[in-house]
């Protein structure tokens, strides 16, 4: 079992804690578009706050060399607003002026250090062990009592600032990490039959992988297909122009009167009236639903309507629903349909490693190094 913040007595100590806050922003102004990611992490903030704890705020936004490869001064800016808290910012990470900044910490108060991928350590692949010698756990642990990850979207990254404290301090999974790891395994393990999974999006590769996966160990009684994937397997099956994947024919082959394939499509873009409809009746049929992956070029209005129709019919549904994947969220979140799901995942990457039944590195670390 993962260990969680129940676990542990927080009251007047220092805690690290990694965040995932990585956000879209403006071309021009670098101003935060989106902030639903930082809406999910505010209950473990306040939760530890309201204990009176010291907390030392860890995250990224970007990829160094990339144009949102920023500073965290909006961020702070931004968590203090939603969380109602007053967290400072200090634009360093394992300097002297960080260090100053957390000696200075008093019970209740909040620290945001600069974006952690500025330290080059952060980005290289380690287990834990490996981490814990980095000179960035070496220059924080000693400042804390304690580690709290609720990075999930990261959580299937082998990172320093994700991995490197668990071996070194008591580490527990926050509450948005407890949350995703605990609908996750009930999507898989217990949810009610028949389950339907929805793939689309831009890419199909991933999707493969997933879909694959949940076919051969039972997992999905019916997969439903948009987007590149749909594109994919109807090329497999001769009725669209593009490369045909062998794996996908395979599939295709083995698995026919399981997947749900667009009859027509709006020139590859976009799901057809006909397939809308027959899409929308799967969904009454279903007692459990997962969508990853708009059913069209979502954000041009004219392949819109397809992802519109059918979130819609999943959010009127009685069945449970999940989502995932950030197109996907942010189709629901223009709907105003956030709140009509079960629940809504921060996962991509992690969330599809999780679905395949793989333990993700966060996890596994603080399953191993539990005290």
């Amino acid at each position: 079992m993962i260990p969680t913040m129940d676990e542990y007595d927080f009251r007047n100590k220092t805690v690290i804690v990694r965040i995932d806050i990585n956000s879209p922003l403006d071309p021009s102004t670098l101003d935060i578009l989106d902030n639903w990611r930082m809406k999910k992490v505010v209950p473990t903030l306040q939760e530890l706050h309201g204990q009176n704890a010291r907390q030392i705020i860890l995250a990224h936004q970007g990829r160094p060399g990339k144009w949102d490869f920023t500073g965290l001064e909006k961020h702070a800016a931004e968590l203090s607003r939603l969380t109602g808290l007053d967290i400072r910012f200090v634009d360093d990470i394992c300097g002297e002026k960080a260090k100053d900044a957390m000696d200075d910490l008093q019970p209740g108060e909040i620290l945001l250090l600069d974006n952690v991928r500025k330290c080059e350590e952060e980005l290289e692949k380690k287990s834990a062990e490996e981490h814990a010698q980095a000179s960035m756990i070496h220059a924080l642990a000693p400042h804390a009592d304690a580690f709290v990850n609720d990075a999930f979207a990261a959580a299937h990254r082998k990172q320093c600032s994700l991995l490197g404290f668990i071996p070194t301090l008591p580490s527990f999974a926050g509450r948005l990490m407890q949350k995703e790891v605990e609908m996750v395994e009930m999507l898989r393990e217990s949810a009610e039959r028949p389950r339907l999974f929805i793939f689309g999006g831009g890419k199909y590769e991933n999707a493969i992988d997933v879909i694959e996966t949940l076919l051969n160990n039972g997992t999905a009684d019916k997969i439903m297909l948009g987007g590149m994937p749909a594109n994919a397997f109807l090329a497999a099956l001769g009725k669209y122009d593009m490369e045909v994947d062998e794996r996908v024919k395979r599939i295709a082959e083995k698995y026919r009167e399981k997947l749900i394939i667009p009859s027509s499509t709006r020139e590859g873009k976009d799901i057809g009236d006909e397939s809308i409809e027959r899409f929308k009746e799967e969904i009454k049929n279903a007692a459990s639903i997962f969508i990853s992956g708009p059913m069209g070029v979502f954000e041009e209005e004219r392949y819109r309507r397809g992802t519109e129709e059918v979130l819609r019919a999943i959010a009127a549904s009685k069945a449970f629903s999940m989502a995932g994947g950030g197109h996907t969220v942010a189709a629901i979140t223009m709907l105003g349909l956030e709140n009509a799901f079960s629940y809504v995942s921060t996962g991509g990457g992690a969330l599809e490693r999780m679905l395949m039944g793989e333990t993700l590195p966060v996890i596994e670390a603080l399953i191993k190094f539990k005290k």
